[in-house]
């Protein structure tokens, strides 16, 4: 088995070279190093977890949307073959969704119960539970994109639970400007629009969130300003997006 510096140099390698399948691979072997020693990954490690996972089953959102579009569009045997596409990228979605939960509970059990609790503040566990919960949430929420009927509703109630209990803690341990609290806001508030239909709860917490996090603007630091400021305009973009098409609405 590689050392894990030798596994984290190899996931960077194989970031840059657009290689998500092979990172997660690695990444997997990383986690099992870190956990096996009761060992909290690093901010880069936990960074290169999310992005491998992140592109693997992106491909496969993306794909299980060009492939809805197709069978929308067309008739005759081209819909039988679009189905067909579509379950075959469903199951590959559902497998890496599903491999990346395990991984989480695990990194979530190392976070609670540390082999050395000196090694982490109050806010480094908040920091590092809020951080995996919300992915929890995101990956229960691409498989409500793909789901039908019970198997929808059981994966959209885990997600809404996923971000609401990562939510509650950071609100009681990270600032309002902290770019994980505000990348859970936003996504929190995608599921509220996307998956549940509730463009009046996704605005209220896409500008709660952004109006908190603007009161709090000059004490943002330094090593954080620009994530902090990204998001913050991507909670804002999706606000007047969504505040317009509910005004739209309105108008028919």
């Amino acid at each position: 088995m590689d050392s894990r510096k030798q596994l984290l140099e190899s996931a960077q390698i194989a970031e840059q070279a657009e290689l998500y399948e092979d990172m997660v691979k690695i990444m997997k072997e990383l986690v099992q190093v870190a956990c096996d020693s009761g060992e909290v990954l690093s901010k880069d490690e936990r960074n290169l977890l999310s992005v491998a996972y992140k592109n693997a089953v992106g491909s496969r959102r993306s794909a299980w949307r060009a492939i809805s579009a197709v069978e929308e569009r067309q008739e005759g045997s081209v819909v039988e073959l679009a189905k067909k596409y579509k379950v075959k990228i469903a199951e590959e979605l559902r497998t890496f969704c599903n491999d990346v939960m395990n991984i989480i509970e695990k990194l979530i059990d190392v976070v609670e119960h540390p082999t050395d609790e000196s090694k982490l503040s109050e806010v480094d566990k908040a920091e590092l539970f809020v951080f995996y919960v919300k992915m929890k949430g995101d990956y229960y929420r691409y498989l409500a994109e793909v789901n039908e009927g019970k198997d929808r509703d059981t994966v959209v109630s885990s997600s809404g639970e996923a971000y609401k209990k990562a939510l509650e803690r950071a609100k009681d341990k990270l600032v309002p400007t902290h770019p994980i609290r505000l990348g859970l806001a936003l996504n929190y508030s995608v599921f509220h629009y996307e998956i549940l239909n509730s463009p009046k709860e996704a605005c209220e917490l896409a500008k709660s969130s952004f109006d908190e996090a603007i009161a709090e603007l000059d004490k943002v630091k330094e090593d954080v300003y620009k994530d902090s400021t990204l998001i913050m305009q991507l909670l804002r973009d999706n606000l007047t997006l969504w505040t317009d098409a509910q005004v739209d609405d309105g108008d028919d």
